[in-house]
């Protein structure tokens, strides 16, 4: 009797679970039918509306695509790609999750999910968007809330059915998919786990051979096995390799490393650490991902983006452009308002460039190529094009600008200590100059002409905060 009032018990908490899930599920749905833009809509419904077309990135875009848009093979144009770009992913399980995860953290616009099977409690340990409470749960919709908590922007479809044509098991569905994506002219990019191995490929693109290529006949079906038989292994243990992968070129290093130093300092045979120490002291470096204020030019040297502001971000940055000799102090949005005559000097890389610029001409040249002589002379150039365009001008100012303020530092103390002998070009009589304080100052017969450079502090960060609240920041 008491053997089966347990299974009683176990089978109304089963089935209390089940309701639990289902009733969640049901809230999802409500919310979702209320909100509409979310809804589960099928391409073949007469509600369906397709994304729009994205032609240029917003402010949230920019922000949220920061990281990877900084990367030249990506950038501005890559990104817009895959904000129009749409995947159908077969399968939402082991190999299914993690991609549909990272499409849509990516930003690809369009994600398809199809999987006809349910959530049950022994996918969790690999299947890694499923969650407890959707058990029981369609894999494609339980995808599909996830995905949409991770990116909302993306449009995700669930087609919780099976494929058709007999696609009864895992080696008949990729010769279907494979045939289809032939037919459809679709590059089919194919991944597959069993126990402890894996293997991933693209077929069918760029002149690449499709799978049928490859594998012309099926296999005996009694020597292919499945998860449910033979198992398969989610994360994957490592010890004593380091394993590289090159993302551009598709290609696993995998190097063997040296056994343990019997006089490491922690882990030897006499270790001298046998406590925590001071990490930020020991390594020179804060122990942070954020991105520290840099403090390498003198106030004098600085231009602030409004001065009237007392503090924007970087300390004592009211004061940054009094100047010598007592003058006023100038910022860069007044400079702009003004249509003062002056040089903006951009350090940032071409791709940042693309995402976002002040509403000034600018000169484009990176930080890391500022010191070779062919850079300085182009901007020694743009220097004397504007003393000769602006006769009137005793002083040309060259206002440096990156993104937070600390490479545009960077680039005026470089320039400072190399540009003195290039900007001696300004001069048409071939007279030297010399450098005083922050200026370098040309000898002419008619009058000297100096050349100022200054860093507009805060960057682009401090323009968004206290000029343009609709700037975007990456």
């Amino acid at each position: 009797m008491a053997d089966d009032l347990d299974v009683l018990r176990q089978e109304i908490e089963r089935k209390s679970l089940e309701l639990e899930a289902m009733k969640k599920l049901l809230e999802l749905k409500e919310k979702e039918q209320r909100t509409s833009n979310t809804s589960l809509l099928s391409p073949h419904s007469s509600s369906f509306v397709a994304p729009e077309k994205k032609e240029r990135l917003n402010n949230k875009d920019i922000l949220r695509y920061s990281r990877q848009l900084i990367l030249p093979e990506i950038g501005v144009k890559g990104q817009i790609k895959l904000c129009n770009a749409s995947v159908l992913i077969v399968g939402a399980g082991g190999l299914g999750c993690p991609v549909a995860q990272y499409l849509a953290a990516a930003g690809v616009g369009c994600i398809g999910i199809v999987d006809y099977d349910t959530v049950e409690i022994s996918n969790l340990h690999r299947q890694v968007l499923h969650t407890e409470c959707r058990v029981n749960i369609s894999k494609a919709e339980s995808v599909k809330i996830q995905l949409n908590k991770l990116n909302s922007s993306v449009v995700c479809i669930p087609y919780s059915k099976q494929l058709t044509s007999n696609a009864t098991d895992n080696v008949a569905t990729r010769y279907l998919l494979n045939d289809a994506c032939v037919l459809a002219r679709k590059p089919l990019v194919s991944g597959s786990a069993l126990r402890f191995e894996g293997q991933l490929t693209v077929y069918n693109h760029d002149g690449g051979p499709c799978y049928r290529c490859l594998f012309p006949t099926p296999p005996p079906p009694e020597s292919v096995g499945n998860c449910s038989d033979t198992g398969v292994l989610g994360p994957a243990s490592y010890s004593q390799k380091m394993l590289i992968y090159d993302a551009l070129d598709g290609r696993f290093l995998t190097i063997k490393l040296r056994p343990r130093q019997s006089n490491c300092c922690v882990c030897g045979d006499n270790p001298s650490i046998n406590k925590l120490l001071d990490y930020e002291l020991f390594c020179g470096a804060s122990a942070t991902d954020k991105t520290p204020s840099l403090k390498i030019l003198h106030k004098q040297q600085r231009i602030s983006v409004q001065a009237s502001r007392p503090h924007y971000g970087i300390e004592e940055s009211h004061k940054i452009d009094q100047g010598s000799g007592g003058r006023s102090r100038v910022e860069y949005k007044q400079v702009i308002d003004q249509h003062n005559p002056h040089i903006l000097l951009d350090v940032r890389e071409p791709v940042e460039l693309e995402i976002c610029s002040l509403p000034a001409e600018s000169l484009n040249i990176p930080l890391r190529i500022l010191h070779s002589p062919e850079q300085q002379n182009t901007l020694t150039q743009a220097i004397s094009n504007l003393a000769e365009k602006e006769t009137c001008l005793s002083t040309v100012n060259v206002y440096i600008l990156c993104k937070q303020g600390n490479d545009s530092q960077k680039a005026v103390k470089l320039l400072r200590e190399t540009m003195c002998g290039n900007t001696a070009q300004l001069s048409h009589n071939g007279d030297t100059s010399h450098q005083i304080e922050n200026k370098q100052e040309i000898q002419d017969e008619s009058k000297p002409c100096n050349v100022v450079f200054k860093d507009i502090a805060g960057g682009l960060h401090a323009w968004s905060k206290h000029i343009d609240k609709d700037f975007p920041v990456y």
